[in-house]
């Protein structure tokens, strides 16, 4: 996935720039302060860096860069997740306004900047012109030498963590072992209490509803008897009353049809008064004011109340109380066990050191082959007989990393002893040492371009030549993008950009002039006269236009009057 197009919109001193980017091997040259690297900030800016609003050109309201690359099918999962759609084309997107505020969009739709330099890491390399500073950081050193290995280290990452918590949690309950036993026991204390009454889930309802029903038994029991008189007195009783209803209604229904059918009905209902009475009856059997059950209520339901006052809590919650507390005794119970959380910080430390030891193994074996890769491409650096080493020393406790500490060691020419790479005193020789580095590591990631910022600062002459056919050879597989100030790297280049800035006129006359940054790409004469200005400075004389011709592959031609 090759990035194919930049588009600038007030960014720094660029009003508007468009550029489209080809296969192979770009140079991106101007005099020094043209801009060259602005271009490469704005690359990083719409790869989700930092938001910057003092990035925002003079006189205008916001920033928007953007970023084209090809479609690449290993992409469509990723857009999935994400919500993005999956075109012809990758299109990243951001905006920066005055106050900082940023929008990003991935294809069109809203994205975050971490969505962005989550693609971003996949999509570019770049490599700057301060790239040495980093390998004097552990994690930068370490995460090449993983990178170079060909190891992940998301396992060691989870079983550190792991290690971690199962030892948190065994060193929180050995210092609070008397502040736990205290709890224990005074958990243990009211669970005894409670569960003395030995509450039921239910019971509670129940024994109200029964207290109830016993405490009110006499009135029930007249309510009964009243009702059953009601329905059965043989003078004025219900049962009574409808039976002479449906007599009168049935001697003359032969007269009037309609008496029949609420004859019916009264017949019904007397056949449902009859039951009724019947179960009056049943109840009434069964019917007892029980003062002694009633009593054995009363002191039940006053146990209860007396623990729901002891602990502020409505008699129903009661049962949930008490599995509650038996839940934290548990708990307490699993923190007080030293022994299971020892075992268990112990199994988690093995699992950790397993890994440690394995990715230690495959360091073991990738440092050598590192060391002679970037050794024999600093021999070709200017760095004749310079050693390259990467040193491996045990730490003296794990750390989450590992158990090793990884540093690069560099002798700068034949017979010096290797030293850290940040006490090689040569600015020069750090910058080539970088670049061999980048060099030999920039094949190893999976994003199909390249950037180089400058970092060929500090070499010339034969190394240069060196460094620009190191470039055009990476880019015959890949795409790389390099910003440089010498002939010889840009002599090599399949394809030539030039920054240069310009004045320009204020906006209908009210400011004054501005200066502002474009790009235009060189070929033939055009690409002959950059690079003799970057060959002999401002004027180009016909001897740095000759070399500069002769370093492109192009015949001198006759001298004309």
């Amino acid at each position: 996935m090759a990035l194919r197009r930049i588009a600038l919109r007030d960014f720094v001193i660029v009003r508007s720039l468009e550029i489209d980017l080809s296969d192979g091997f770009t140079v991106l040259t101007g005099e020094t302060g043209a801009g060259k690297s602005i271009l490469i900030d704005a690359l990083q800016l719409a790869l989700g860096n930092r938001a910057d609003a003092g990035a925002v050109r003079e006189g205008a309201e916001r920033l928007d860069v953007s970023a084209e690359f090809d479609h690449d099918p290993a992409f469509v999962a990723w857009l999935d997740e994400g919500g993005f759609e999956a075109g012809d084309a990758l299109l990243l997107r951001r905006t920066v306004d005055l106050q900082g505020r940023s929008r990003g969009w991935i294809n069109g739709s809203p994205a975050t900047a971490t969505q962005l330099r989550d693609i971003g890491d996949r999509l570019l390399d770049i490599h700057g012109q301060h790239a040495w500073q980093s390998l004097t950081r552990p994690d930068a050193v370490r995460g090449l030498l993983d990178a170079y290995a060909g190891v992940r280290t998301d396992a060691l990452d989870a079983a550190w963590h792991g290690w971690r918590q199962a030892l948190s949690a065994l060193e929180q309950a050995r210092g609070t072992q008397d502040s736990l036993q205290r709890e224990r026991e005074r958990l243990q204390w009211q669970i005894s209490e409670v569960a003395k009454l030995a509450p039921g889930a239910d019971e509670w309802e129940e024994l109200s509803g029964s207290h109830t029903r016993i405490s009110n038994a006499q009135a029930l029991i007249d309510a009964a008897q009243g009702a059953s008189h009601a329905l059965e007195d043989e003078d004025n009783g219900a049962l009574a009353a409808l039976s002479r209803a449906v007599t009168l209604l049935q001697n003359c229904e032969h007269i009037e049809p309609e008496f029949r059918a609420l004859g019916e009905v009264l017949s019904s209902s007397i056949a449902q008064a009859a039951d009724a009475a019947h179960s009056l009856h049943g109840y009434l059997r069964d019917a007892d004011t029980d003062p002694q059950r009633l009593a054995e209520l009363d002191e039940r339901m006053s146990l209860w109340m007396s623990l729901a006052r002891r602990y502020k809590r409505p008699p129903v919650e009661l049962p949930a109380l008490l599995a509650g507390w038996q839940a934290e005794l548990q708990a307490l119970d699993a923190q007080s066990d030293l022994e299971g959380l020892e075992r268990a910080e112990q199994a988690a430390q093995q699992a950790y050191l397993k890994e440690a030891r394995a990715l230690g193994k495959l360091r073991k074996q990738a440092a050598p082959r590192l060391a002679q890769a970037v050794t024999q491409a600093m021999q070709g650096l200017g760095m004749q007989g310079g050693r390259f080493e990467v040193d491996l020393q045990p730490l003296a406790q794990p750390g989450k990393a590992g158990l090793e500490e990884i540093a690069f060691l560099v002798a700068g020419h034949t017979g010096s002893t290797p030293r850290p790479i940040g006490k090689v005193a040569s600015g020069g020789e750090l910058s080539r040492i970088a670049l061999a580095i980048a060099v030999t590591t920039s094949q190893l990631g999976t994003a199909q371009t390249l950037i180089f910022d400058e970092v060929d600062s500090g070499v010339g002459g034969a190394v240069a030549e060196t460094v620009g056919r190191l470039m055009k050879q990476l880019g015959r597989d890949r795409q790389v993008l390099a910003v440089t100030h010498l002939p010889q790297v840009a002599a090599c280049a399949d394809h030539h950009l030039v920054v240069a800035k310009r004045q320009t006129a204020g906006t209908a006359g009210k400011d004054g002039p501005r200066t502002e940054s474009g790009v235009s790409l060189l070929d033939g004469d055009n690409r002959a006269n950059e690079i003799a200005r970057m060959l002999g400075g401002e004027k180009v004389s016909q001897t740095s236009l000759a070399h500069a011709r002769e370093m492109l592959g192009h015949k001198t031609p006759a001298a004309t009057s």
